[in-house]
């Protein structure tokens, strides 16, 4: 079967993943809907300007619709199919099974890379188990330190007549030990449950992005350049190490256009003049510049730093509080499963929009940390007039030594915050108790 006769199912299947009405495309792009409907049942061919025009209004490349497409489909299948040796699909018929049954088709081929893609992290955690340095390390101490204090409250257990001096200090170094073992097991449980690895453990588009955008710091020079254009991004996403898919290429491709747009809008040079007279205050920066404030949080965050000096973190999420980009901070975990604390400012600025909040929030652990959060909630262009409205919420993140106002004490997430009282709790915390 020529792969050019897969071309109108292609479109019928991006269509229908869209949401877009048969009628509302066909007027899009001026042709009728039964003629439409030929088209996307494999009955007319198709080509030249008309293929164009639908994958402009599908938001794809019509190469993505005509042979490429169809190929790349093909190709998956033929990769699934050399995946399983005791089984023998025919593969001389696989074309003429993607053209008929081209949903199915794209089933089995998701369903081969999702299965790479476990086969994958189960053998990233098997290989960080056997050879993971920190991780080693930390199962030592913890298993030292209780080994110390079994032998302590063994001596103090077995021995009857033991000389109050010595009791006192058996005891005291029970104490210590038991300290230092509650602080090894919550770092422990904080590497594995924050992903501190993020480049040996990428399980996701998402994974992918914060490992980029860690290895760079949310800095990027090239785009701090005067007259750069977005021709310049293409080259720095075909030398991105960490983006392994196009999902992950579209993620990062958004996000450098936004850098791109704040670094045009606030020039590097300029924008640090401005936070200094300003006594770094990101409302007269904006006023300043005439961005919005959301902008200059992103802005602050992008600045690069020094390797003596702690930088700022930035977090932006969704309407579902999804965290969609991250810059991690050190002393500030930020979970790559499962929900974030309900308490952060970010989530708070969900529900109060295009309000900015600013709040001291202080970081369980035997030191805890301090930090000021800014955050602020602001809706995305809409794609359609009547399109219901869509929230996006940005938080900058930096540490601060002491502070005179209250303090709101939060966590990285329930599953490792050893605050028992927390009133916004959802689940049993996997560490110790803690008030």
């Amino acid at each position: 079967m020529p792969q050019s006769r897969l071309t109108g199912s292609r479109i019928r299947e991006r269509r229908l993943a869209l949401g877009t009405r048969q009628a509302d495309l066909a007027r899009a792009v001026g042709v009728s809907p039964a003629y439409l409907n030929l088209i996307e049942h494999n009955r007319r061919r198709i080509g030249g300007k008309l293929l164009v025009d639908l994958a402009r209004e599908l938001n794809t490349e019509p190469a993505q619709l005509s042979e490429g497409a169809g190929q790349a489909l093909v190709n998956a299948l033929r990769d699934a199919a050399a995946r399983f040796e005791n089984v023998t699909p025919e593969l001389d018929r696989v074309e003429e099974f993607a053209g008929r049954f081209s949903g199915w088709s794209a089933l089995v081929a998701t369903q081969a890379r999702r299965i790479e893609d476990l086969e994958r992290v189960v053998e990233t955690l098997s290989d960080r188990l056997t050879h993971d340095p920190h991780l080693a390390a930390s199962l030592h101490e913890v298993l030292s330190t209780v080994t110390a204090i079994r032998s302590t409250a063994a001596i103090l257990a077995e021995t009857e007549d033991i000389d109050p001096d010595w009791q006192s200090r058996f005891l005291r170094n029970m104490r210590e030990e038991a300290q230092r073992l509650s602080s090894s097991a919550e770092g422990l449980v904080t590497y594995l449950e924050a992903g501190a690895d993020t480049r040996e453990m990428q399980v996701s588009a998402v994974d992918d992005l914060a490992a980029y955008v860690g290895e760079a710091g949310y800095h990027f020079p090239e785009l701090e350049k005067p007259a750069v254009g977005e021709g310049e991004i293409g080259l720095m996403l075909e030398k991105a190490g960490p983006l392994r898919d196009k999902g992950a290429r579209d993620l990062a491709h958004r996000m450098l256009v936004r850098y791109l747009a704040d670094a045009r809008a606030m020039p590097l040079s300029a924008f640090r003049t401005s936070l200094a007279n300003t006594g770094e205050d990101p409302a007269r920066v904006a006023d300043g510049f005439g961005v919005g404030l959301d902008a200059v949080l992103r802005r602050m965050a992008s600045l690069p730093t020094a390797d003596d000096e702690p930088g700022r973190g930035l977090v932006v999420c969704d309407g579902s509080g999804t965290v969609t980009l991250r810059k991690p901070l050190e002393g500030f975990p930020l979970p790559r499963f499962g929900a974030a604390c309900p308490l952060w400012p970010l989530y708070q600025a969900l529900a109060r929009p295009a309000q900015p909040i600013a709040r001291v929030v202080e970081m369980p652990g035997t030191d805890p940390k301090l930090f000021l959060c800014r955050a602020l909630s602001v809706p995305r262009p809409a794609a359609t007039f009547d399109a219901p409205p869509i929230h996006e919420a940005t938080m900058l993140i930096e540490p601060v030594e002491h502070t005179s106002g209250p303090v709101l004490r939060v966590g990285a997430s329930c599953r490792i915050c050893p605050r028992e009282t927390c009133s916004a709790r959802r689940e049993p915390s996997i560490l110790g108790r803690q008030s």
